[in-house]
């Protein structure tokens, strides 16, 4: 590990910090407190859509129906995959295997993609028969026998404006999350990450199982129930 010429310390170690472990634990509390934000986020939304499904039960059971659970199931084992090689990658990094902590971020990069092309054939399935958020929604077309036309009745539209909001800022998360590690996979291709330090690895899985735990609950909320 490369150190300051004048002082002796790690080159990662920055001066206002005395100590690797003090500068790992402030870093820390700073992912937390961010990851805090994120929640409150994601909880106003999750108020949002439980009030309005209470006020109309049978329109949300029915228009969900146009939502396809397999996709949503395919993947939501995609996300549970990439959180796996995330913790592998830190697990690895905390052992100096340089090699394995890269493999395990450019696996995590690869599930990542296959998460946003399939949300990318679902949503423009949607657009193709009229399903958008708001007042453009008109639903139409019959898939595999499937009359869309059925769904246009009231409170249809909110339920999908819902839809494409939370899993659209949702997404917006997993593409924040694919430049960061791509940030991170460079920075550990030129050996920066060590057992002696790892943090920017380990507060990137912060981010990314939080991503991974959303989606946990937006799944059967919006494909399931």
């Amino acid at each position: 590990m490369a150190s300051h010429p004048l002082d002796g310390h790690p080159a990662h170690l920055e001066h206002h910090f005395v100590s690797s472990e003090q500068q790992f634990d402030a870093a820390k509390m700073g992912m937390w407190l961010f990851l805090i934000t994120e929640i409150l986020l994601f909880s106003g939304m999750f108020v949002l859509y439980t009030v309005y499904r209470s006020w109309h039960p049978e329109v949300f059971a029915l228009v969900s129906e146009v939502l396809d659970w397999r996709m949503g199931g395919f993947n939501t084992l995609v996300l549970l995959a990439s959180s796996f090689t995330v913790a592998l990658g830190i697990h690895y990094a905390q052992k100096n295997d340089n090699r394995k902590l890269i493999i395990n971020l450019v696996l995590t990069l690869i599930f990542a993609l296959i998460f946003l092309v399939v949300k990318y054939f679902e949503y423009t399935g949607k657009f193709a028969h009229g399903i958008y958020p708001g007042a453009a929604f008109d639903p139409h077309g019959i898939v595999d026998g499937l009359d869309y036309a059925k769904y246009n009745v009231p409170y249809a539209a909110q339920f999908f404006s819902i839809y494409f909001v939370m899993t659209g800022i949702h997404a917006f998360h997993v593409i924040v999350g694919i430049g960061v590690f791509i940030w991170i996979t460079l920075r550990a291709s030129r050996g920066e990450f060590s057992a002696a330090y790892y943090t920017p690895v380990e507060l990137t899985g912060l981010y990314w199982h939080l991503v991974d735990i959303i989606w946990i609950f937006l799944f059967p909320l919006l494909y399931l129930i």
